[in-house]
């Protein structure tokens, strides 16, 4: 019993000095500390071990709690912007299943996108504010394959955490896994079978013509002007 409090107390006295302490002074990024969790419960095949991170989730809290003190600065550039909102978003569905878990898909939980989960500047923000209001805002389309939706047919969980000084190669690499997964899009010479990510983002990637161009930077096979174009059912159940 005594043991289990001194614990406890140890971690709220690690979490008030990481949050009094200036993120440069600590020697590293916050966002190390998701890195850590990624590592340890994301596999390199994309799939979650919710079940064991359940168990030990009190460093992907304090994360999260570290970010809420820490928001993007104003005259920040936009790539630190892009990375701080993307691990966010990450990491709170990954804490939102938790809350749940077990739980077969994020559509079994009540209102997931509409729910208001993190504050941070006095202002709350829901997984939507996150993806619509602040993502997709930034004319970055390659966003859709950085941020994960805890299910099957969303690009994998990228196992590193998402840094400013790093964005351009990360944003590259994972859109690039996501194109070369068989499982999340197809790619034959006559006919190409896509995430509805593509369809449903109509705005971001363009029709036929601007998709295609988009496509062409990382398709594994060459792409006529001609292709069909079809969209596969999307596999809502979780990515465990």
């Amino acid at each position: 019993m005594m043991e289990g409090v001194a614990v406890n107390v140890f971690r709220f006295f690690l979490l008030a000095f990481l949050m009094a302490q200036p993120l440069a002074a600590q020697g590293k990024s916050r966002h190390d500390l998701w890195e850590n969790q990624l590592q340890k419960f994301v596999s390199k095949d994309g799939k979650l071990n919710y079940k064991a991170w359940k168990q030990e989730r009190s460093a992907l809290d304090n994360y999260i709690d570290i970010l809420a003190e820490n928001p993007p600065q104003k005259n920040g550039s936009k790539n630190d912007l892009l990375a701080y909102w993307i691990n966010a978003y990450n990491a709170l569905t990954v804490q939102l299943i938790l809350d749940h878990y077990p739980v077969e898909s994020i559509k079994d939980i009540s209102k997931p996108w509409e729910t208001p989960l993190f504050t941070a500047g006095e202002t709350d923000y829901t997984l939507g504010d996150i993806e619509h209001e602040i993502l997709r805002k930034q004319d970055e389309n390659r966003i859709h394959f950085a941020i994960n939706c805890a299910s099957a047919s969303c690009p994998n969980l990228y196992r590193y955490a998402f840094k400013g000084a790093k964005l351009e190669y990360q944003l590259e690499t994972v859109t690039r896994q996501f194109f070369h997964d068989p499982s999340k899009n197809i790619f034959e010479s006559d006919k190409i079978q896509l995430s509805k990510i593509l369809l449903w983002f109509i705005m971001d990637f363009g029709f036929k013509k601007e998709k295609l161009a988009f496509l062409s930077r990382y398709s594994p096979v060459p792409l006529d002007s001609n292709v069909r174009i079809r969209y596969l059912p999307y596999d809502w159940s979780l990515n465990e």
